[in-house]
């Protein structure tokens, strides 16, 4: 049972197949979704997405959001996993240039990426998904992977769906 909703077990830090990752998350999404149903504050949302996230995807050793605190600045928010950064300037890191560009960030290798920011360095892979509120960035979605290409395009898509969905309707 992944934690709070109904999944088969996973040990952390297992790197399942592909198609088995994207079934596990399209299995989540609906319980996911249902957890979060009518909660208007953004910071009760985070909190539970990253629960829940963490124990959809066995693959991340970090799962959580980087919430907006300045023009260009991010401050950690709720999340699972070892320590993360205290704060990311949006010209650093997978972080930063997801919040930069409200664009997703799928980063199969780290250590290629200029000006990574190794908060954990055992991370291997990142997914970065914007949060958009109103139009307007107010935090990242981050999880990172011990794994080389640990998360998928279609991972990306399902989660950046499941943001969109969630925080439509927050004021930031």
């Amino acid at each position: 049972m992944g934690e709070g909703i109904l999944l088969a077990h996973v040990d952390r830090g297992v790197l399942l197949p592909e198609a088995q990752r994207i079934a596990r998350l399209e299995a989540a999404l609906p319980q996911i979704e249902a957890a979060v149903a009518g909660e208007s504050d953004p910071v009760a949302v985070q909190a539970t997405l990253a629960c829940l996230l963490w124990g959809t995807l066995a693959q991340a050793n970090w799962c959580g959001f980087y919430r907006r605190v300045g023009e260009a600045m991010l401050a950690v928010g709720p999340y699972q996993g070892g320590m993360g950064c205290l704060r990311i300037p949006f010209d650093r890191g997978v972080c930063g240039a997801c919040a930069r560009t409200a664009a997703t960030q799928l980063v199969p290798e780290v250590h290629a990426f200029p000006g990574h920011i190794a908060c954990d360095d055992a991370t291997r892979s990142e997914l970065v998904v914007p949060v958009l509120v109103q139009g307007r960035l107010e935090a990242v979605l981050d999880l990172d992977s011990p794994h080389v290409a640990g998360f998928c395009a279609a991972e990306a898509r399902l989660l950046e769906g499941l943001v969109a969905r969630v925080f439509r309707g927050i004021s930031g």
